[in-house]
């Protein structure tokens, strides 16, 4: 007997969207009173079911139904959101997991072949502290203790501070690694957050992995002058060099795929009556292929020589931040295709642009894959995100066809 309920996930969705959020979208910030509450929501729902549910030194939240084997299926998601962000961004996967897990709880009176356990990710959206995967990257032993203990938020209250709020002790955290030692396989459903489902009419699609990403400051160096006595061909204009990187961007992207981003641009010494010295941008570079995503930084490199040649000015990088691409399990790929086959008839692959927990468990060496509902509008991170009913029940029965498929091939 086939006992899912979408609907249930559905009423459950928005019973959680009017516990946590207000006028302005949800408010389920990590390491917050109303994410707390989120938790406590969610571990009342969890206690009817035959879980055993602890935290672990992260703060990542597990449900874990035993099965006669210690291998184990793992569906994970994030309860947590942005401020005054939408509805579905994670909560999605988190209660998709706990209707799947009924499903297999009644299916094999409380004892699954294998083990199937449902985890919430502590802080992926890294809203406050701007350190995303938090819970996830300190699971897979990626979490880079240095960095983290300098985050502070916008209140300057450091993140250990408010770690320790939660009975999280940042020096263990990654201890709780050993999460991952029986786990054979984890699986994702996700809002895709953009509109290439949209666009192609089409409610569900097959995540091919994670973008790698290059984000790095490029800084122009200039001479600053006097706006009305210097003539136009004697300035040093650091902003007229960096000003050339923005159409150039793009030609990169048409050349290469992927996509690129000049996010924020500061001046020095920034005012009206004066050439500008200094121009700071930030180039933000992703690619599913990592031998492209190079080409692209390289390709960027040399522009901006270029242009700052050009100008008669200097450049400099600063590297913020990379990972590389993560490429999700091929078998996994076709159990997705398959479910999304079987539920909506048309499978279609795409790449993750957002990173998300799924890559840091890849990262580990877990079979890994992810499933995508249309997001309408293409909007994400908004209160008005929202995906239509009739998909995310299709998501649910897809992603709980994905579940079951992966239990049989992990008893085989």
């Amino acid at each position: 007997m086939n006992v899912l309920e979408p609907q249930r996930t559905i009423a459950e969705l928005k019973e959680l969207r009017a516990l946590t959020g207000d006028e302005n979208g949800a408010q389920r910030v990590a390491f917050t009173p109303v994410w707390a509450a989120a938790r406590r929501w969610l571990w009342a729902k969890l206690e009817s079911l035959p879980v055993e549910i602890h935290t672990d030194e992260a703060g990542n939240l597990w449900a874990t139904l035993h099965g006669e084997s210690e291998k184990a299926l793992l569906i994970g998601g994030h309860i947590d959101s942005v401020p005054n962000g939408g509805w579905l961004d994670g909560c999605l996967n988190v209660l998709a997991g706990v209707e799947i897990l009924r499903r297999i709880s009644t299916q094999y009176d409380g004892k699954p072949p294998i083990t199937v356990r449902l985890v919430d990710w502590a802080d992926e959206e890294g809203a406050r502290f701007g350190k995303s995967l938090f819970g996830s990257s300190a699971c897979s032993g990626n979490l880079d203790l240095e960095e983290a203990r300098g985050l502070i938020d916008k209140n300057g209250i450091p993140l250990t501070e408010a770690l320790h709020d939660y009975g999280i002790d940042l020096e263990t955290a990654k201890n709780c690694g050993k999460e991952l030692e029986n786990a054979a396989a984890y699986l994702e459903l996700h809002i895709e957050q953009g509109p290439v489902l949209l666009d192609l009419d089409l409610p569900l699609g097959t995540v091919l992995g994670t973008f790698g990403v290059e984000r790095h400051a490029i800084t122009f160096h200039g001479q600053a002058a006097h706006s009305g006595s210097t003539p136009m061909n004697r300035r040093k204009d650091a902003l007229l060099a960096a000003a050339h990187m923005s159409p150039e961007i793009y030609e990169i992207t048409d050349r290469n795929g992927g996509v690129c981003t000049i996010g924020s641009c500061n001046t020095k010494p920034g005012i009206v009556t004066s050439v500008v010295e200094e121009c700071r941008i930030t180039l933000d570079q992703r690619h599913l292929d990592a031998p492209a995503l190079n080409h692209m930084l390289h390709e960027a490199q040399a522009a901006s020589r270029r242009f700052a040649g050009e100008g008669n000015v200097q450049v400099s990088w600063e590297r913020l931040w990379q990972i590389e691409p993560i490429p999700f399990h091929n078998t996994l790929l076709d159990f997705c295709d398959e479910a999304i086959t079987e539920t909506c008839g048309v499978a279609h692959r795409l790449p993750s642009g957002p990173l998300h927990d799924a890559a840091e468990v890849a990262r580990a060496g877990v079979p890994t894959i992810m499933m995508f509902v249309q997001s309408l509008h293409g909007i994400s991170h908004n209160k008005i995100e929202d995906t239509k009913e009739e998909h995310l029940e299709m998501a649910v029965i897809a992603f709980d066809k994905l579940a079951d498929k992966t239990m049989k091939w992990l008893t085989q």
